[in-house]
């Protein structure tokens, strides 16, 4: 038998969907991927059978009941996109939010904003220079957040003086050295908890290209 992309992926749903129904007829409360399953699976069967677009929709709402999932999974599948088949050619169908029923999204769901203790303002925090020289042979790179003490061991300054600081850059920015650079760079101390000494990660995390 050979099969399209399109018509392993179909049977792969349906694969998940029948594992999902057995889990839910088992009494089970459905996962995320589960409800993903059965939704897009539901929406594929009244497609195949000839179904508008608005029936397509409304198969795909009613497929799973918000009382069968798991805590949580509604904030997790907030938007389902599945191209269907229909008379008129394929057609992408759009559900926003299908476990929600009108209901609101909980305040302390997976996703949810929780605002947290002010610290302070970066201006305020400790600031100190350090002279950073590589005797590396090659490219050695620093990302912003990685705690500057524990950088690559080529990079020769005075690392007692660097613990509990970070480089004094925006977030996903890098300062690079090439073999034999010296710099003066800024180091600024950690916000929050971050802020006590050797926090931030195993050595060498955060880094870029250097001597192994």
């Amino acid at each position: 038998m050979r099969l399209t992309a399109w018509e392993e992926e179909r049977l792969l749903i349906f694969s998940a969907a029948e594992l999902a129904r057995r889990h839910r007829a088992a009494g089970l409360a459905l996962n995320a991927p589960e409800v993903v399953a059965i939704i897009c699976d539901a929406m594929f069967e009244a497609a195949r059978g000839g179904a508008s677009l608005a029936d397509v929709e409304a198969a795909g709402v009613a497929a799973v009941d918000p009382g069968d999932v798991m805590d949580g999974v509604r904030e997790l599948v907030d938007e389902i996109r599945l191209e269907v088949l229909l008379g008129d050619g394929t057609r992408l169908v759009a559900l926003v939010d299908p476990l929600g029923r009108g209901r609101p999204l909980s305040a302390g769901g997976p996703g949810a904003v929780v605002a947290g203790q002010a610290g302070p303002a970066p201006a305020e925090r400790e600031r100190r220079r350090l002279e950073v020289r590589s005797t590396s042979q090659r490219m050695i790179r620093v990302s912003s957040h990685h705690p500057f003490d524990r950088v690559n061991p080529r990079l020769a300054f005075d690392r007692a003086a660097a613990v509990g600081f970070r480089l004094d850059l925006p977030a996903g920015a890098s300062e690079g050295w090439a073999s034999g650079e010296l710099k003066i760079v800024e180091l600024v101390r950690y916000g929050g908890a971050g802020g006590e000494p050797g926090a931030g990660g195993e050595p060498g995390a955060g880094e870029g290209a250097g001597d192994p």
